[in-house]
């Protein structure tokens, strides 16, 4: 991992309550902690303002709903639990990776490119001593999430742990520090872990960019099966496509599925009518695979109908690198104090409240206490990825009336 060598502004700030006993810390850590989108969002159970008629039937774990243009989130529940992200996280490669190349651009790949992809991974079918065009790869990569597409562009890019640590440094400048990267393509890993919220800000900051919101709206595409042979690929996105009898969602846009036996269905979807764009993203529905875009559907039309008059619960925030302010302290709810002295350091649920990573602790006296405060954020750092991650672990089972055709050959660690 990288925290001794990426230590972040937000580590240092915290050195002080990090070096003082959990007593000392609690009272002040009550008073102050940085959330991001705002402190609603760092609170459990579902948030909303102004607005009724939530859908009943929502057994997600996550969930989070906001208008594309403004950034407002307009309701939420548990928007910063840390979950494992599947194949979602991919629109974090591609916000990462996407404009490195032209989509004209052609490579040929080798059995290097292909040596380091897990063990019953999503694949598209590449073939080394082929060559593709990055536009085919980046296909590859959205329409049937396909690892080997991923890894040959992680490759084309400098390797896997170079990428890694980029979108891990891209998560950061996005604000989406509830994401912790461990591959380029999602599959399980320990500790690889992120929230509706980041998942939120990645696709409203991917579709920003023409070619990502080209990319997850392709229904389907022609790909190369080598000499003048080519094959179709459908994009796995339901809604979509109206595959295994969801039916198309009108105005769906994208953006991005994914799915493990361990991590449970994810899906970040976003729609447009009459002019406004709304994202939505639901991550481990109780249910089978068709359930997350069930609920994705059903929070899309709230959204559209009597989400109109919801007032913003939060916010998505901008990207440092384009303006976007740094989280800020701010004053702690009133019954929250426990959360808040969890991130100064106390034992505590790291998937049930605010991330810890989201939550900065104290601000004087830093400078003398560099060398013992790091090493004690850094343990704890560790020490949270790691229970989450054991949390996680727990749900290694496919969810109930998950098709066989989504279980891997290896025992159900098949990944889309």
């Amino acid at each position: 991992m990288r925290e001794c060598s990426q230590l972040s502004r937000r580590a240092v700030l915290g050195l002080t309550a990090a070096a003082l006993p959990l007593s000392a810390t609690g009272t002040a850590a009550a008073s102050e902690a940085t959330v991001i989108g705002g402190e609603r969002l760092a609170r459990g159970g579902i948030q909303v303002r102004g607005a009724g008629g939530l859908p009943t039937k929502l057994t997600a774990r996550s969930w989070v709903v906001a208008d594309g243009a403004s950034g407002e989130v307009l309701a939420s529940f548990n928007a910063h639990r840390r979950l494992p992200p599947a194949s979602t996280l991919k629109m974090l490669f591609a916000d990462t990776v996407l404009s490195r190349f032209e989509r004209t651009e052609r490579y040929k790949v080798t059995d290097a490119d292909l040596a380091d992809i897990p063990f019953g991974s999503s694949l598209v079918g590449i073939k080394p001593g082929i060559t593709y065009t990055v536009e085919q790869l980046w296909q590859g990569v959205f329409l049937r999430s396909g690892n080997d597409a991923v890894h040959v562009l992680a490759h084309m890019n400098g390797g896997i742990a170079k990428t890694v640590a980029e979108m891990q440094a891209r998560a950061e400048d996005l604000q989406a520090l509830d994401t912790h990267v461990v591959s380029p393509d999602g599959f399980d890993h320990k500790g690889q872990l992120s929230s509706a919220y980041d998942l939120t800000l990645f696709a409203r900051h991917g579709l920003k960019n023409p070619d990502f919101r080209g990319y997850c709206g392709t229904r389907t595409a022609d790909f190369p099966a080598g000499g003048k042979k080519t094959f179709q690929i459908q994009n796995t996105d339901r809604l979509l496509t109206g595959a295994w009898g969801l039916g198309t969602y009108k105005g769906l846009i994208g953006v991005k599925n994914g799915y493990t036996s361990h991590a449970g269905n994810t899906f970040t979807g976003a729609a447009t009518r009459g002019g406004r764009t709304l994202l939505v993203t639901v991550m481990h529905p109780t249910e089978g695979s068709n359930a997350v875009y069930e609920q994705t559907r059903a929070l899309l039309d709230w959204g559209f109908g009597q989400g109109r008059s919801a007032r913003a619960v939060g916010t998505l925030v901008e990207p440092l690198s384009e303006g976007g302010a740094p989280a800020s302290a701010s004053h702690a709810p009133e019954g929250k104090a426990d959360q808040a002295h969890a991130a100064a350091g106390a034992a505590g649920p790291v998937s049930g409240g605010p991330s810890p990573w989201r939550l900065a602790e104290g601000a004087a006296g830093t400078a003398a206490l560099l060398g013992a405060g790091v090493w004690t954020v850094v343990r704890r750092r560790r020490a949270r990825v790691t229970s989450a991650a054991a949390e996680a672990a727990a749900e290694t089972e496919a969810p109930a009336g998950t098709p066989a055709s989504e279980r891997a050959e290896s025992g159900g660690r098949h990944r889309r």
